[in-house]
């Protein structure tokens, strides 16, 4: 291999034939391989079937969790995930598996009532918008999108967004409701937000009095490395700056025991928490508190769950370095076609690949048998204005598997960077 950029037009043209060779051999493979939504394997999984054990019901009060009641959720859930976010358990509700739907349902109450400080219902604010870190998670932007907010990209930097943009934006613009943040391990790069990003978060001015931080702690105890990393918590920041009402935090366990059977939780201030349960009082009595019961028998208490991603790390990082070592053989000699990140920790891997190409790679991998999340998905609208990023998702498939979707992959952009290079 050479570095492209200095190869000939003769020279590129040998080596797009040497790759549509391998390409065509991968190809009558017939592969099927998914790198493209951040789901636990199997094997993670099966590290909690002793979760579905348990027979009694009963609390350490004598309550009945089969029953009704508790809206905010169980003592024990709301203790078990105060000592993971690292608030008081009377900040926390806990609700069903999907902190996709307690954020969704936070817009809306938005949309359709407002919240205490606010003019009006955000249905009512003509050219609503909202903040967008990006590259970021796809699913988050699609609820604002939704609700019709204006959404406004945020460069990321290696310690969080561009803080000095935010800031200048919602101190001078009241139809910016609200931002959305991965702080910890970001999907899709898994950068972690500095401190002083943090405090600024929890100082900063905004012309809008109803203005919310969605801080998604998706990834808070999902480490990759023996380094155990923490942000500080933004709701206890901002309470030292009288803004606490400002803060969303949301974390589930849909990555530590089962996505489709997990448990979700919000913390938020204690004016907030009113607020929200009487949002919620009307929609549901409680959420499913036997899960709820399950998991804090299961996972104990933060340094429990801990323990416990310690048997995922094993299982993942094998995976991660695979990525990342096959992309350091097959495209670093190549020139500067790519780039990549090197996560401590989270679900996922960012690749850059040469401006122009990232489509022409995910269309290839598609054809070829390996699913990747769409190019452009990790922007808002779906649009990457430099059709450049991919995000890869190295948790589902087997290590062999990943090894394969790997060396496939590097094909693709080394074709689809060649392919461009001579149409040029």
């Amino acid at each position: 291999m050479a570095n492209y950029f200095e190869m000939s037009k003769e020279q590129l043209q040998t080596e797009k034939a040497a790759l549509e060779k391998s390409y065509a051999e991968f190809k009558a493979k017939g592969l099927k391989l998914n790198m493209a939504r951040g789901k636990p394997g199997p094997h993670q999984m099966d590290l909690a079937m002793d979760l579905l054990k348990m027979d009694d019901y009963t609390t350490e009060d004598g309550y009945d969790a089969r029953n009704y009641g508790n809206l905010e959720g169980l003592t024990e859930a709301r203790e078990l995930f105060a000592d993971v976010m690292g608030v008081k358990s009377s900040e926390v509700f806990v609700g069903g598996n999907s902190s996709l739907q307690l954020m969704y349902n936070l817009v809306s109450f938005g949309y359709d009532f407002g919240f205490p400080e606010s003019p009006c219902p955000w249905s009512k604010v003509e050219h609503r918008k909202w903040l967008c870190p990006t590259p970021g998670y796809d699913r988050h932007f699609k609820v604002t999108e939704t609700f019709g907010f204006e959404m406004i990209s945020i460069p990321m930097n290696e310690d969080g967004p561009d803080m000095d943009m935010i800031e200048k934006l919602v101190a001078e613009d009241d139809t910016i409701k609200g931002i959305w943040c991965v702080p910890q391990y970001s999907n899709p790069d898994g950068y972690v937000y500095s401190d002083e990003t943090v405090r600024r978060f929890a100082s900063m001015k905004t012309a809008a009095p109803d203005f919310k931080i969605f801080w998604d702690e998706a990834y808070i105890v999902h480490h990759l490395t023996d380094e155990i990393i923490e942000t500080p918590v933004l709701l206890n920041e901002s309470k030292k700056y009288g803004t606490e009402d400002r803060v969303f935090m949301f974390t589930s366990t849909s990555k530590i025991t089962f996505p489709g059977a997990g448990v979700s939780a919000l913390a938020c201030s204690e004016n907030s928490m009113k607020y929200v349960c009487d949002r919620y009082s009307v929609m549901i009595i409680s959420y499913d508190k036997m899960n709820q019961l399950r998991h804090v028998r299961f996972l104990k208490n933060k340094a429990g769950v801990l323990k416990h991603m310690e048997k995922h790390r094993r299982r993942l990082v094998p995976c991660f370095d695979a990525v990342k070592s096959t992309f350091a053989h097959e495209l670093t000699p190549c020139g500067n076609i790519a780039h990549w990140t090197n996560p401590k920790g989270g679900y996922f891997i960012s690749l850059y690949v040469v401006p122009g190409c990232a489509k022409r790679v995910a269309q290839l991998c598609k054809e070829c048998g390996l699913t990747l999340t769409g190019a452009g998905a990790a922007y808002p609208y779906g649009i990457d204005p430099q059709d450049s990023h991919l995000r890869i998702a190295p948790t589902y498939p087997s290590l062999s598997e990943v090894e394969t979707a790997s060396l496939l992959l590097t094909i693709c952009v080394r074709l689809a960077v060649v392919e461009k290079l001579l149409a040029e």
